[in-house]
């Protein structure tokens, strides 16, 4: 690597670039390590904080992390696909599997994290389940941890009046989850709408998701629809931005 060139940028994001497309060609491949400061700011002539900032663009990026102590290494997680549509088929949670599973394929989604209660909700919940406000909703909250990384935290709200004394009310919901126990319920989810947003993360969902400094989150807003048009589940999704990668496949 050379600290020649003739452009405007930055040189920490210049530098950035150059490291970028060495992780993009393979010269440094998952669980490498990156040069550490000492090394850019000797290739490149540059100052301690200007290669640090270049190692920062990387992390914030998610393509690498820093290891105290150790250094600063390219990222070797892989992505989850969240695949939009089918996860939300019937024959996904009808037939018994989380539709989490759609997601992980080979690999194992855990939920490390687990908190069912009821409560009085406010406005915006109420208004999106269509019941008074100061009404009673069960809650679902779950985080979600692939490989040793948190990578999704989500929380439902459920109507009480539907789902009250049922398995929805339990940690373990049962085979095909809320779903299918709301199809039981003759409340089956015929419609889904989602609503998708990139934002930056609160101080707490960034300790929660284990996130690097900058890094973004996605935000899914799910409502599930019963015959009729009634709303019978609010999901509130965040996502690590750095670990998804968001699919919808569907015919025109």
């Amino acid at each position: 690597m050379t600290g020649q060139g003739g452009t405007r940028q930055p040189k920490y994001q210049r530098i950035a670039d150059e490291l970028r497309s060495a992780i993009q060609s393979g010269e440094y491949g998952p669980g490498d390590r990156l040069p550490g400061e000492n090394d850019l700011m000797a290739s490149y002539d540059v100052a301690r904080m200007t290669a640090r900032q270049a190692l920062g663009v990387l992390q914030n990026e998610g393509l690498a992390e820093a290891r105290k102590g150790a250094g600063v290494f390219v990222r070797a997680f892989r992505p989850l696909r969240r695949h939009g549509i089918q996860r939300l088929a019937q024959e996904q949670w009808g037939s018994g599997r989380s539709i989490w599973s759609a997601d992980s394929t080979d690999r194992e989604l855990v939920v490390d994290q687990i908190e069912v209660h009821e409560e009085e909700v406010g406005n915006r919940i109420a208004d999106a389940l269509g019941i008074p406000a100061g009404s009673q909703a069960w809650v679902r909250s779950r985080r979600f941890v692939l490989d040793g990384k948190p990578v999704l935290f989500a929380t439902s709200y459920l109507p009480s009046d539907v789902v009250a004394d049922s398995a929805i009310t339990q940690v373990d919901t049962g085979p095909g989850g809320t779903y299918a126990r709301l199809a039981e319920l003759g409340h089956k989810p015929v419609h889904f709408r989602e609503e998708i947003r990139s934002r930056m993360p609160s101080a707490g969902e960034a300790e929660r998701l284990s996130l690097s400094m900058g890094t973004p989150v996605i935000q899914i807003v799910r409502t599930a629809f019963a015959e009729g048009g009634r709303a019978v589940e609010i999901n509130e999704m965040t996502l690590d931005s750095a670990s998804y990668v968001l699919e919808y496949d569907f015919d025109a």
